[in-house]
């Protein structure tokens, strides 16, 4: 997968994985990354289906409606990457946080819906459910932070807390942070998000 790894200065601290929304690339989410942790590796991941010329993680039918085989395949892809990138830079493959936006959200959230253990925790911004119908891995000690807007015309506030409830009842624990907007990556939300990866921090030191 094409991708970028900024290595850090600090080894104990996690590695973020960066996995942007649809139509854009692995530089997209850099400047979030710095602003949440400028001594964290850094592994931003470009999606490798294309929708129109526009970079996405996985198929959709239409909007809001996934490709289920193609996510459950293209989650597979991204879980082995994550194990070969962990061997080929050597960060910590039990201590990766991803962060994710919108589609990059989704396969986030797909990668905690399918993976015990292929994250340590998620900052999912716009996120909606990646899979109905499914028994979840049992992710106690996972953390997750979900940004979600009221007036969001993609994913509604309907969405964002099933997720939320999903991520509860499979032992997550999980913060919802709401804005009074539709389904732009805010400013406020992204210093939500920063406020909580300091507490997760702290509780992981």
């Amino acid at each position: 997968m094409k991708h970028i790894f900024n290595k850090g200065q600090d080894p104990t601290k996690p590695t973020l994985l960066l996995l942007h929304g649809t139509g854009g690339t692995e530089l997209d989410l850099l400047p979030i990354a710095g602003r949440m942790d400028d001594e964290a590796n850094v592994l931003s991941v470009r999606g490798n289906v294309l929708e129109n010329g526009m970079p996405r993680f996985f198929r959709r039918l239409a909007e809001g409606v996934f490709d289920e085989e193609d996510l459950i395949f293209r989650t597979k892809e991204l879980n082995e990457f994550l194990d070969e990138a962990a061997e080929k830079y050597g960060f910590d493959r039990n201590n990766v946080i991803a962060i994710g936006y919108s589609n990059g959200a989704n396969i986030a959230a797909s990668l905690l819906f399918h993976y015990q253990n292929a994250l340590k925790g998620a900052i999912l911004h716009h996120p909606m459910v990646p899979r109905r119908g499914i028994e979840l891995p049992d992710l106690s000690g996972k953390s997750v932070f979900i940004a979600a807007g009221t007036n969001d015309p993609i994913c509604s506030p309907t969405e964002s807390s099933e997720l939320q409830s999903l991520l509860d009842k499979a032992n997550a624990k999980v913060e919802i942070h709401w804005e009074n907007r539709g389904h732009q990556l805010t400013l406020e939300e992204v210093e939500a998000a920063g406020q909580w990866y300091k507490q997760f921090k702290l509780k992981n030191m």
